[in-house]
């Protein structure tokens, strides 16, 4: 008990202060098998009991750590997580934190992806994803509303956002819109400061660097959720717009219903948002491609948070790269709600899901409801409204 009593800070990484990694692993496994509601119900949950019960570190260095997650691209919980990790327990406690956060997810949406792929054809799994598709909408619409109000700053900011979802709509590269908010958000500093942009080409070429063949390949799958994940900003549903950008419109390895019934999978299950992918993968590739796109979406958070660290004070404190994260972020939730749109109409089809979506809206943004009950609702209307077909 006397370690818990000591200040950790940045240094305690290297000193005899850290929480046990039997300990680490113990919360993070517990967190990543029962924490449902998406990133900001994990981030809650790791203050509550990490901050307030454990006082395993302080709420200044809570916040601090957020924020930096906030900062690289990645889910945003999978990075606080793995944050915590190494502060507490040093490179091995890095990947005990992340490790244990996000395996009993993947291995879930796994499961739920075998049963899919065997099962799929079956009355039960349609009338269920029928009932749980309008609810996972709705679960997005109101992660844009929450974000938005917190994201849309000036009116300014309220431009680009708004140009923002034009570009989507005329089907400009996810990433691209990002790079192109993020360098017009930081204009006006710009032209205060006459830095340059010179180093943006460099970044989107790097980017296009990853960008693989249309034919489908264990490899390709590989480098695209690699890509993804190192490039992705904002909310986790933001991946939606690059799973729809590379794997439904650029290549048509997926279908817009096939990519809905991922993301109500990923709904279904706690933990990281992003493990979508291991349910894409097991469709794609098999078993193999399962471990593939998992490994492959979640290897940069690791790498970012363990690059990122000593100079995330730096980039807290410039107005630059603030005002260009304000930019990203707005564009973040253009791509959100443009995706939201064409995901609704796969999901949204008749009186009974176009009720179930604005109920659900409804409880969600009125009573702060838990999604995952929603999302349980959701399955048994579904199964009771389609019970004549079995």
């Amino acid at each position: 008990m006397a370690e818990a009593e000591v200040p950790l800070n940045a240094d305690s990484v290297s000193s005899a202060n850290k929480v046990s990694l039997r300990e680490l692993a113990g919360f993070f496994l517990r967190l990543g098998t029962t924490a449902f509601g998406g990133p900001a119900a994990h981030i809650a949950i790791m203050e509550d009991e990490l901050v307030r019960r454990r006082k395993w570190l302080s709420r200044e260095k809570f916040l601090d750590l957020l924020g930096a997650s906030n900062l690289i691209p990645g889910p945003s919980s999978s990075e606080l997580a793995i944050h915590i990790g190494y502060l507490l327990g040093g490179w091995p406690g890095l990947l005990v934190a992340g490790i244990c956060f996000i395996l009993p997810a993947a291995c879930m949406v796994g499961g739920l992806a075998w049963a899919y792929v065997h099962f799929g054809k079956l009355p039960e799994v349609p009338a269920i994803l029928y009932g749980v598709k309008p609810v996972v909408i709705a679960v997005i619409l109101q992660a844009l509303w929450g974000l938005g109000r917190t994201a849309i700053k000036t009116t300014y900011l309220g431009f680009v956002a708004v140009l923002s979802v034009l570009l989507s709509v005329f089907a400009l590269h996810p990433l691209l819109l990002l790079l192109l908010a993020g360098g017009l958000a930081c204009l006006p500093h710009l032209r205060a400061q006459r830095l340059s942009l010179s180093a943006l080409p460099s970044l989107t070429i790097s980017s296009a660097a990853l960008a693989t063949a249309t034919t489908f390949s264990l490899s390709s799958l590989f480098l695209i959720f690699l890509k993804i994940g190192a490039i992705v900003f904002g909310s986790g549903y933001v991946l939606l717009a690059f799973l729809r950008a590379d794997l439904v419109s650029n290549r048509g390895w997926l279908t817009d219903a096939q990519l809905v019934d991922a993301v109500a999978v990923g709904q279904v299950t706690p933990g990281p948002v992003f493990t979508t992918a291991t349910f894409i993968g097991f469709i794609l590739g098999g078993i193999r491609g399962a471990v593939l796109a998992t490994i492959g979406i979640f290897v940069p958070a690791f790498i970012l948070v363990a690059v990122s660290g000593p100079l995330v004070p730096r980039i807290r404190k410039s107005k630059i790269a603030g005002a260009i994260l304000d930019g990203v972020n707005v564009a973040s939730l253009a791509l959100m709600a443009v995706v939201t749109w064409q995901l609704g109409r796969a999901s949204i089809m008749d009186v009974v899901t176009v009720v179930l979506a604005i109920a659900s809206l409804f409880v969600l943004l009125r009573f702060r409801f838990n999604s995952a009950w929603l999302v349980l609702i959701g399955s048994v209307i579904g199964l009771v409204t389609h019970a004549h077909h079995y």
